[in-house]
């Protein structure tokens, strides 16, 4: 019963955060984004990144987090178009898979393509487990991913990292197709520099 009234709490918590939290407007001029198939200088039509972020254990203030698409009704799912692409994660696991390196070297090469770009690393997991756990094996994935990328050379001040344990899913059968399309780390274009 009392875990049935936390994760209201929590989401509740969450929303308020994002709604109080907000980053003060910025002048300066928004990077360019070099997107595979675009030459240095030219900017895709329609591009957009989210705006601003909080640290590692705090709710996303990005625009294209996940809790925000869903809170906007919207799956919270990368979409196709979208440079950095998922990984995913074999169940109650955090270490990286061989495809999960592969996606990762391929997320890396664009970030060096666009330097001004940070990103936030989302740790999702399936509905097993309890919360708290799910909560830490989520960061967990996150933080391997965030490491991953350091060693091929993207600055740690680029990344920060947050976990959605199972709050946040892409798919919600209970089915373990589903389940693995939860196991994930997505990443989220944000134009600010964040704090984790």
């Amino acid at each position: 019963m009392v875990i049935q009234f936390r994760m209201p709490c929590y989401i509740l918590m969450a929303a308020l955060l994002v709604m109080a939290g907000g980053c003060a407007p910025t002048t300066t001029k928004q990077p360019d984004l070099i997107l595979p198939g675009t030459s240095v200088g030219s900017q895709p039509s329609g591009s957009q990144a989210g705006e601003g972020q909080r640290g590692a254990t705090r709710e996303s203030t990005a625009d294209t987090s996940s809790l925000k698409q869903l809170q906007e009704g919207k799956p919270p799912a990368t979409p196709a178009s979208s440079p950095l692409k998922d990984i995913f994660f074999d169940f109650d696991r955090a270490d990286l898979r061989p495809d999960a390196r592969e996606t990762l070297r391929a997320n890396a090469d664009w970030l060096k393509l666009n330097p001004a770009v940070r990103i936030e690393i989302e740790g999702h997991c399936d509905e097993r487990g309890t919360n708290e756990y799910n909560l830490a094996l989520g960061a967990r994935r996150a933080q391997a991913a965030k490491d991953y990328l350091v060693t091929l050379g993207i600055l740690s001040e680029r990344l920060s990292t947050i976990s959605y344990g199972e709050e946040v899913p892409v798919c919600k059968e209970q089915n373990e197709n589903c389940w693995r399309q939860n196991r994930r780390a997505r990443f989220v274009i944000s134009p600010t520099r964040p704090t984790s």
